[in-house]
């Protein structure tokens, strides 16, 4: 039991693209691929997490604005879980090419996934890049915990050739076309995703809620308030749970968190309630009720106050892009090829 496994387990992919990408010396490109960026492909998706997986080669990386480079190498996977513009190449002082433009050339085409071949004709540099989409306000938990760059060495782990293998499978999967492959996308993308987050949280830095993970008292209390949010948890009955007294609990989860015990367990059941919402038809009352509020008129400000709109048009927004996709799959499904009959 760990309160990552708990926030993991809660992940949802809505969908991924992959490409495959070379880039030969000298080159130089400036990314960033938000929402709108993806719209075409990615149907609902209101965040976008941009990844690049090294697989042969070497190249520099910075954010944009930033003055710190770092140096990349196969084997390692990087993410921008903020969707954050950044400069990629094998010289970053060169005038940057917008990656857009190349992902552009290639818009209107089929299969959807893109091969992108550009440079100077030197050493190759090889990626397979994605992009992933989710709901940000529904893992906020987890999103605000990481920063706008992760540089994860996946080469050297016992899972390596799982991700490598479920990336070339991501690859093919994009560029097949195949009935099915959407869902297959998704699925592929949690994986690699969640082995990101598992390797990161290993390694987070001496604050903030992974880091809270790793300290056997504070870890242990966010395992317990994960594993059970409908129980009626105090500071008291957790402290003693975890093995601290009552001040010692209160002050470091505070500390290494940033939130009290029981405002980390109201919006964690918040959360829990967004995600129902988003994927069912449960009475909002219910819901309510089961997020540990009285009234469905103190769930509603408090769901107002963490997500920024009432219960019921969360609801409403974030079920309609999923029913749009239906209607658009059933669509597809029964009309004819191009030049194609009806039988």
């Amino acid at each position: 039991m760990d309160a990552l496994s708990e926030i993991l387990k809660s992940v949802r992919l809505d969908g991924a693209i992959y490409l495959d990408a070379e880039f030969t010396a000298p080159w130089c490109v400036e990314a960033s691929y938000g929402p709108q960026g993806v719209s075409r492909r990615l149907a609902g998706a209101d965040h976008v997490v941009y990844f690049h997986f090294l697989t042969e080669g070497r190249c520099k990386m910075r954010l944009a604005g930033d003055a710190c480079e770092f140096e990349v190498a196969a084997g390692d996977l990087v993410l921008f879980p903020h969707d954050d513009r950044h400069l990629l190449g094998s010289d970053l002082q060169l005038a940057p090419l917008e990656a857009t433009s190349l992902l552009d050339a290639h818009a209107g085409t089929a299969p959807e996934v893109i091969e992108i071949r550009h440079g100077g004709g030197g050493t190759a540099t090889r990626f397979v890049c994605g992009y992933l989409s989710c709901s940000r306000s529904v893992y906020r938990l987890l999103f605000d915990a990481l920063p706008r760059a992760l540089c994860i060495p996946i080469g050297d782990g016992t899972a390596a050739p799982m991700v490598r293998e479920l990336l070339r499978v991501g690859v093919h999967e994009s560029t097949a076309s195949r009935p099915g492959a959407d869902s297959m996308l998704a699925r592929l993308a949690e994986l690699v995703f969640v082995e990101a987050m598992r390797r990161h949280s290993e390694r987070a830095p001496g604050k903030g809620w992974l880091a809270g993970l790793r300290d056997p008292h504070v870890g242990r209390a966010l395992a317990l308030l994960h594993s059970a949010p409908r129980k009626e948890w105090t500071v008291d009955t957790l402290a003693r749970e975890a093995g601290l007294s009552r001040s010692a609990m209160g002050a470091r989860f505070a500390a290494l968190v940033g939130d009290t015990p029981i405002q980390y367990l109201k919006r964690w059941r918040l959360t829990l309630a967004a995600q129902t919402l988003r994927c069912g038809a449960e009475a909002i009352a219910r819901i309510a009720e089961s997020s540990g509020y009285q009234t469905e008129a103190s769930f509603s400000r408090a769901f107002k106050r963490e997500f920024g709109m009432p219960p019921a048009a969360w609801r409403r927004r974030t079920n309609a892009p999923v029913v749009a996709a239906l209607v658009d799959s059933a669509h597809k499904a029964v009309s004819p090829a191009p030049g194609g009959s009806c039988s």
